[in-house]
């Protein structure tokens, strides 16, 4: 009977599991995946209406650049609201800016003509959109259940549709010739028949007019709301274009497509060299990991963008990191039954779990909420990313391993590893002196603060502004730069961009500046196949700046609040503290190399910052756990002893992650190579800071200020022990 609750709670998992997994196999095979620009190529414009347009008007203009879109052909475009003043718009397959630009962003144009010959031929115009005032969809009770338009003219324009309606009237009703037709942009939206009671050459008199019809209350609606569009136009801004070609979208896919495989391969491999048949297990719940997120990408209709693509590649690494945490916790029980092992290994290693993708969520919440751009992507994936390795690890990697991991000799949990057996023999005391391993930490950020100062930061146009042309060429990047340089763009910044294009980077110019430089580029190559377009306002990236940095400012308080909360505020200082070493150093070393900061390199620090969290949350999870056990032990064996006992998990991840990000690194190119080098400092910083600083800081705050700690919690005194380690 007092099995009955744990075999009810494994049955449960297991139908959760079974439902989930059949979900998201149903979701593979039924959603296509919505790919960003960067990705399937095409063009993104962003407009923004000025300061004095209202809600409404922002609406009117949408209104009528749908219509424009219409009209360009594309398939599948995309019109959509971004905030009070914004439109964004997408056009897949299109690669002439020019002509979108052109076509979207005209004044639009309404006016009213006679019309001369059946089947409504026009005449010249006789009224333009200038002489409306306001268009509204009205209904009167008393008069029937029936719509009708009613506009009113300006003052000015009363006199010239008295003048159209009365020339109108002198032909009888029911002719095409007593009709007047309202026409947006070259296009009849109506062509009302003058009323009976106008009289030739008198027309119409007064400065408010019906259009009757069989109007519904939506036909109504509509009709009004392109009048009012094309007689109040919305002034609007033009403050981003992209043009990605689709070339580049699918070199970005395959090359991700291969070092998601490839790494996967190696991390596979090595788990089971490492793990034997658990590692088999590991392996396989990855898979569903794998499977998990990407449903739940598709189920909520997620853009997939480079960097998110890069992101889902990096995830199936980082997704390794709980399943082994558990395994190394289970390791720690060997002396007990292996099902009781890997059960004590779950419930230990659940604490860990929590916190450090709590602290995850917390950040990814607020990115989402108050960045945009790149940087709100990312968030989205972040969260989906984090919930789907919390369910894969402790619910479907908990239900594998229950009917699958039986047997002592095949399992890999009941024997210690090269790296425990070496972590065995270690002394937890050599934290003892905390300020000997800050120096060289401290010397680390002067180096990266120096390269901050001296070499200077070069971020991306999402955050300065400007415009980025790349071309498909072979040719000398300096030649193609004197050139550039001749056509009037002597600071442009002219870079090879992988082996066979080079790519121009300016101050904000338009289209015509655009075209001197691809002549430029042709006069050199003989041809000049554009790849990319990328232009963006400066009061636009200023503001992407800005919010990336309030937003990130945020995520840090938020994880340094909940870490006070859940440990000691000391420990958050020292976790936040080892953070912002990380962060300095990536920054540093990307501006000695001369890389570009733009929105994916963004990306890829966001996520340092999560490894650098979760990395000292796992190790300050096991302070508190062993000052539970032997609270009088000196605080600095404490630490001590923990980032020894958690160093196999930190090897054994940073391994599976690093095959990830090296086959991304060697198989990608540009932004995506770029990524993967952002990460794999990341990786190693957040691993050595946790050690070399949030450890040594800790230990600092705890010498100074004793009297903050809070009664350690009680834990369950360990069965096995090592030579000066609890391990």
């Amino acid at each position: 009977m007092s099995h009955a609750p744990a075999r009810r709670g494994m049955t449960g998992r297991v139908i959760t599991c079974l439902v989930v997994l059949a979900a998201s196999v149903y979701l593979l095979l039924t959603t296509a995946p919505r790919l960003g620009l960067d990705l399937r190529g095409g063009t993104q414009v962003v407009l923004e209406t000025k300061a004095e347009a209202d809600d409404e008007a922002t609406e009117r203009t949408l209104e009528v650049l749908r219509r424009r879109v219409d009209a360009l052909g594309v398939a599948e475009p995309m019109l959509a609201r971004s905030g009070d003043d914004r439109i964004v718009i997408e056009l897949p397959g299109l690669q002439d800016p020019k002509q979108a630009v052109e076509t979207i962003g005209r004044t639009a144009q309404l006016t009213f003509h006679p019309i001369t010959a059946a089947p409504q031929q026009l005449g010249p115009v006789a009224l333009t959109g200038e002489g409306v005032e306001e268009a509204r969809a009205e209904t009167n009770p008393q008069e029937g259940p029936s719509w009708f338009v009613s506009v009113d003219f300006a003052s000015d324009a009363t006199r010239k549709w008295e003048e159209l309606t009365g020339q109108a009237a002198c032909s009888p009703p029911g002719d095409p010739k007593r009709r007047v037709a309202i026409v947006l942009d070259d296009e009849v939206i109506s062509a009302p028949e003058v009323d009976v009671q106008a009289q030739c050459q008198v027309g119409m008199i007064g400065d408010r007019i019906r259009i009757t019809g069989q109007f519904g209350q939506a036909e109504a609606k509509d009709l009004a709301l392109l009048i009012n569009a094309g007689a109040l136009p919305v002034p609007v801004e033009i403050i981003e274009q992209r043009t990605v070609g689709p070339t580049l979208g699918a070199a970005a896919i395959e090359d991700s497509a291969r070092a998601a495989v490839i790494g996967l391969a190696l991390t596979a491999a090595f788990l089971m060299v490492v793990y034997w048949f658990a590692g088999f297990v590991a392996v396989f719940a990855l898979l569903c990991y794998a499977l998990v997120s990407y449903a739940a990408l598709l189920a909520i209709g997620a853009t997939l963008t480079l960097p998110g693509l890069a992101g889902f590649v990096l995830a199936i690494g980082m997704a390794v990191d709980a399943t082994v945490l558990v395994f190394e916790r289970a390791r720690e029980e060997r002396d007990s039954p292996l099902p009781k092992a890997v059960d004590k290994g779950f419930r230990g290693a659940l604490s860990a779990i929590v916190d450090s993708n709590v602290t995850t969520l917390l950040a990814a919440g607020l990115l989402f909420l108050l960045a945009s751009g790149p940087v709100r992507g990312f968030g989205v994936t972040l969260t989906i990313g984090v919930l789907a390795a919390m369910f894969t690890t402790l619910v479907l990697t908990r239900v594998l391993t229950h009917y699958t991991v039986r047997s002592p000799k095949i399992s890999g949990l009941t024997r210690d590893g090269r790296v425990r057996r070496w972590v065995n023999r270690r002394n937890p005391d050599f934290l003892a002196r905390p300020r000997w391993w800050l120096v060289p930490a401290a010397a680390a950020v002067l180096i990266a603060v120096a390269g901050m100062v001296f070499a200077g930061p070069k971020p991306g146009i999402e955050f300065t502004g400007g415009r980025v042309l790349e071309y498909s060429t072979s040719a000398d990047v300096n030649q193609i730069r004197d050139a550039v340089s001749e056509a009037g763009f002597p600071r442009a910044v002219v870079q090879s961009s992988g082996d066979n294009a080079v790519s121009i980077r300016t101050e904000p110019v338009d289209q015509a500046g655009s075209d001197r430089i691809r002549a430029a580029v042709a006069s050199v190559t003989g041809q000049a196949d554009q790849i990319r377009d990328e232009q963006i306002g400066p009061s636009l990236g200023a503001e992407l700046r800005n919010q990336a940095l309030i937003a990130l400012g945020l995520a840090i308080a938020a994880q340094l609040i909940y870490l006070a909360v859940r440990f000691d505020w000391r420990l958050g200082v020292a976790t936040v503290v080892a953070l912002a070493q990380d962060v300095l150093i990536i920054l540093g070393i990307f501006a000695w190399l001369g890389k570009t900061m733009d929105g994916v390199f963004l990306a890829a620090l966001l996520t340092v910052i999560g490894y650098s969290v979760n990395d000292s949350v796992v190790v300050f999870d096991r302070v508190r756990e062993i000052r539970g056990r032997r609270p009088k032990d000196p605080f600095a064996r404490a630490v001590g002893a923990a980032v020894l006992q958690t160093l196999p998990r930190t090897v054994n991840t940073g391994v599976g992650v690093l095959f990830v990000l090296g086959a991304l690194l060697v198989l990608g190119d540009g932004s995506l190579a770029d990524f993967a080098l952002a990460l794999l400092l990341g990786l190693v910083a957040g691993t050595v800071s946790t050690v070399a600083t949030a450890g040594p800081v800790a230990i600092l705050l705890h010498r100074r200020y004793p009297g903050a700690q809070r009664s350690p919690r009680q834990a369950r005194p360990r069965a096995r022990t090592g030579s000066g380690a609890v391990v």
